[in-house]
């Protein structure tokens, strides 16, 4: 037996009221509206402007009142949407339940909102309910062919509501992609600002001190009234002994390995222990980091008293503190200005919108934000030196590479052999090719055709919004190239063509 759309909306009003959710259900109000009071508020939406009375009149009739209290369920997310539904007091907030506490849709009194004639509309996008006392009119689906009938200009109404609907969802959506690359750009800036910040801090933190004992070493030293020759001996051997530690880092030995550097710090411990020099273990450390070779501390015991030797090993492990700590502030202050430095490059900070662009020194600066993330992963370079500047705008050509290296990072996470990411930039005919290559499981063919699309995502719900790929195709695109992909198991490539000859980038 058929049923009319006033049945199939008591339904659902019943089913609502028969939820368990904390939300307060819609219902039909137990007095029916005025139908001049309903076609007054008609009168207020602007959509419908310019409808004759009897239009009005079709509308207020064939539709059906809804009103709800403070935060009234209206429809829940993934629920069929059959109903076209005018605003007439209140507001309806719509929102998803895995992106957070972001309004997705804001609809106002005033509008026309739900489903729509000529819409694929199929299911709601997310929750809905009311903000204050609310009174909307709904027009079941079932009467859309009577409505578009009844009234002609509706079509092309809905039309404008349709794409309106289009664009704002697309300027959320984008909204939240960047949103979202910020937050990951954040983080991985902290991390790489952390490590060095901290290294500095401690550095700092622990110099004073060492700058104190290495004065009371000084002081010690010269209490012991060193004639001249055993200072000249002493100030020579020290030159001697810089000069085969300088020898010694110059040759860019490998680091040694946590068991032969143990191995060395007690080999150096014993001979401070065989030389009764007080506090042998806090001063082992300093000397074996040092890789200052054994011979040179016997040389230093044959030309000094026994008593002289003690206080000068201390002194000199004193004084090699000093200097491994200021290094650590100095290079770790190096670290965060590259850091920086990298940042301005990356987003082209104090520069022309359109400049020149070195494609090899953009992929680095993009590389250098996703450095905590690249930990464990082999990063291959293959850069044509000779590859000419090309014009462009620099920031959003760093949107690019971000997205594809953030998508092949992805899809290395999800591998099972070790990842392999390469970047590689040359010159093909008059075009600059760039590759952003990696050896995860690769794109599904059944997909391929689709990952450029907008709001197309095969990550979780709630890891990405399906724009990365999009956006990057749009920006190669206003620039006059084009982004292409080619996949299969174990090797990822996409590749961007960008010609140098260009009358102006957009």
């Amino acid at each position: 037996m058929a049923t009319t759309p006033q049945a199939d909306l008591q339904n659902d009003i019943e089913q609502n009221t028969l939820d368990t959710s904390p939300y307060l259900a819609s219902t039909v109000p137990a007095t029916p509206t005025p139908l001049p009071e309903i076609i007054n508020s008609l009168r207020a939406i602007s959509t419908l402007e310019g409808l004759t009375e009897d239009e009005y009149v079709w509308i207020a009739t064939n539709g059906t009142e809804r009103v709800a209290e403070d935060s009234a369920l209206l429809f829940r997310e993934g629920e069929p949407s059959t109903h076209m539904v005018f605003i007439l007091r209140g507001e309806i907030h719509v929102r998803r339940r895995h992106t957070g506490p972001m309004a997705y849709f804001i609809g106002r009194a005033g509008q026309i909102t739900g489903k729509l004639p000529f819409s694929r509309m199929k299911g709601y996008g997310g929750d809905g309910y009311t903000i204050g006392p609310s009174w909307v009119l709904d027009i079941h689906e079932n009467l859309f062919p009577a409505m578009l009938q009844a009234i002609p200009s509706m079509g092309q109404r809905c039309v404008g509501i349709l794409l309106d609907r289009v664009r704002e969802v697309t300027r959320m959506e984008q909204q939240a992609e960047k949103l979202s690359a910020l937050g990951k750009l954040a983080a991985n800036l902290a991390h790489e600002l952390n490590n060095p910040a901290s290294a500095a801090q401690r550095s700092a933190a622990s110099l004073f001190g060492e700058l104190g004992e290495y004065g009371e070493q000084k002081y010690r030293l010269g209490n012991l009234n060193l004639s001249e020759q055993e200072s000249m001996d002493y100030r020579c051997w020290v030159k001697r002994a810089r000069e085969r530690m300088a020898a010694y880092s110059s040759r860019n030995h490998a680091p040694q390995s946590p068991l032969a550097g143990n191995d060395r710090e007690d080999a150096v411990l014993n001979w401070l222990e065989e030389h009764k020099v007080p506090k042998a273990w806090n001063i082992a450390p300093a000397l074996a980091e040092t890789r200052l070779p054994l011979d040179q501390l016997d040389e230093l015991a044959s030309i000094l008293r026994p008593e002289i030797v003690a206080v000068a090993v201390a002194t000199i492990a004193s004084a090699l503190r000093v200097e491994r700590m200021a290094e650590t502030v100095v290079d770790s202050t190096v670290r965060i200005f590259d850091l920086i430095s990298a940042i301005k490059d990356y987003s082209y900070m104090d520069q022309a919108p359109v400049q020149d662009i070195e494609l090899a020194q953009s992929l680095e600066s993009t590389l250098s934000m996703f450095s905590s993330r690249l930990q464990g992963y082999t990063v291959e370079r293959d850069f044509d030196p000779a590859l000419p500047p090309i014009s462009a705008y620099g920031s959003e050509l760093n949107q690019v590479w971000t997205a594809l290296i953030e998508n092949a990072i992805d899809a290395m996470d999800r591998g099972t052999i070790p990842g392999v990411l390469r970047l590689s930039a040359h010159v093909v005919g008059d075009m600059a090719s760039i590759e952003v290559w990696d050896n995860g499981p690769g794109v599904d063919h059944a997909i391929t055709s689709r990952i450029f699309e907008p709001f197309f995502t095969t990550k979780a719900v709630g890891s990405g919004l399906g724009l990365g790929l999009d956006v990057a195709q749009r920006i190669v695109s206003r620039h006059s190239g084009f982004l292409t992909v080619d996949s299969s198991a174990g090797a990822t490539c996409f590749q961007v063509r960008l010609p140098f000859d260009q009358a102006e980038a957009y």
